[in-house]
């Protein structure tokens, strides 16, 4: 009984969330269609990654027609932090949950189920864990069904003026963070200058566009965290 509650009560905390990537993955679909690759593939893309800004950056360097070595630097990158959050949320798992189990947990580690989940009190539950999960991953990969689905519907000249979108996302997720930190907007120009140089110096030019990602969120990750450290209270 007790795990069919905590299962309901995972679900019901997970909704909100489920609801909210939909917007999101919808804009994937379209954009991974308008870019060339299958419905049925960009589908299977969100079903088994879950991983947001990393699976947008990927799929745009697959379509780009970048290396393995691109594509897997540059994901590992973006979503290092699903470590971190990942070794946090073990100290709350109950004691005695299996290999499987736990790894069943792992992968549905994102920055909104992490958040969710660090607030519970308690010891998190596998029940609690898998309804929390599952309905943000019914939402992540239906949302990019219905829009891929969607973009194969639309004329070619409109499916592919979509890709639009998918700056937008970025510009909103950026824009609120900016206005509450100065550390984020400098650290923000310092990646766009990055980027800038070795797009457009004539010395970089051989540096492809996935190293440039990469190059450009290390480096202007560690030069914010040599500015800006976080000071103990």
């Amino acid at each position: 009984m007790k795990n069919k509650t905590d299962f309901i009560h995972g679900l019901k905390q997970g909704m909100p969330i489920a609801m909210g990537y939909v917007p999101v993955s919808f804009t994937f679909g379209l954009m991974a269609v308008a870019g060339g690759l299958p419905a049925w593939l960009a589908f299977v893309i969100s079903l088994t990654n879950l991983t947001s800004a990393g699976q947008f950056a990927g799929t745009n360097l697959i379509i780009a027609g970048a290396g393995y070595l691109e594509i897997a630097l540059t994901t590992f990158v973006i979503n290092i932090r699903y470590m971190l959050m990942s070794l946090s949320l073990t100290q709350r798992l109950e004691k005695g949950m299996t290999l499987a189990k736990r790894l069943m947990v792992a992968f549905g580690v994102t920055d909104e189920i992490f958040t969710v989940a660090s607030m519970e009190k308690g010891k998190l539950s596998f029940p609690f864990m898998m309804g929390l999960i599952i309905g943000p991953v019914i939402g992540w990969s239906g949302g990019t069904l219905l829009g891929a689905v969607i973009s194969t519907a639309l004329p070619e000249s409109l499916s592919g003026a979509m890709g639009i979108a998918l700056y937008a996302m970025f510009i909103a997720i950026i824009l609120p963070q900016a206005k509450k930190s100065r550390a984020v907007i400098i650290i923000v120009l310092i990646a766009v200058a990055i980027t800038c140089m070795l797009k457009y110096f004539p010395l970089f030019k051989s540096i492809s566009s996935g190293f440039r990602v990469i190059i450009a969120t290390v480096t202007g990750a560690g030069i914010g965290a040599f500015l800006f450290p976080i000071r103990d209270e």
